[in-house]
């Protein structure tokens, strides 16, 4: 029989691509099969989807709360994307990697770079490459829901995204998502392993030599 698991700090695990690469289909699948993570509730300004739920998809908030919020400090980060803003709430991330739970982000390269300036002994980061440019223009048109230019805008955005790759701690190219997942799955293991997160290995091993 297994003892109880040993005290852990969470970690922060963000997972960025150009918009039509996978990371939204990835990070549903990595929920979907394991209930120790859970997803980071953004804030933001954007009109809410007739399927979304504020609170469970984002916060929906207007511009002046918006700001009003960032001023205060309320935010790990924020940052403005095609005209909307978004934003990570400070207290429920901090609250949830001290208790020892871990969080996962879909945000972009601008958002990995704040939160590695205040959080970066908590963070894991995981850029998702599309297999090709033409796959990636494939798959935002058969969304069926941006019109050409919006669909043109995202296509020079994600030069500017994929660039960033280096920044990185990990790469995963998503030229097959379930590969790909088993991946992302691998990397999250790896990461729970490290010594220096499991806060309690220390008292852990003084029980085994006895001392």
């Amino acid at each position: 029989m297994r003892m109880a698991p040993i005290d852990r700090r969470g970690l922060m695990l963000i997972v960025s691509s150009p918009s039509g690469a996978g990371k939204t289909t990835l990070s549903r699948r990595l929920l979907a099969d394991d209930p120790a993570i859970h997803l980071s509730v953004s804030a933001t300004t954007r009109p809410k989807r007739s399927n979304e739920i504020h609170g469970k998809d984002y916060f929906f908030v207007d511009e002046a709360t918006f700001v009003e919020q960032r001023e205060r400090g309320d935010f790990l980060e924020s940052a403005l994307v095609f005209g909307n803003y978004y934003g990570t709430p400070r207290t429920e991330v901090v609250k949830a990697v001290e208790a020892g739970r871990d969080v996962l982000f879909d945000i972009d390269w601008q958002g990995a770079q704040q939160l590695a300036e205040v959080m970066p002994q908590d963070l894991v980061t995981v850029f998702i490459l599309p297999p090709s440019r033409q796959s990636l223009e494939d798959r935002l048109r058969s969304r069926n829901q941006d019109s050409e230019a919006v669909v043109m805008d995202r296509m020079k955005k994600a030069d500017s995204e994929i660039s960033h790759y280096a920044e990185y701690d990990y790469v995963i190219l998503n030229d097959d998502i379930n590969r790909a997942s088993s991946e992302l799955k691998a990397i999250l293991m790896a990461e729970r392993l490290k010594r220096q997160r499991q806060t309690g290995l220390s008292q852990f091993v003084r029980s085994i030599i006895g001392t």
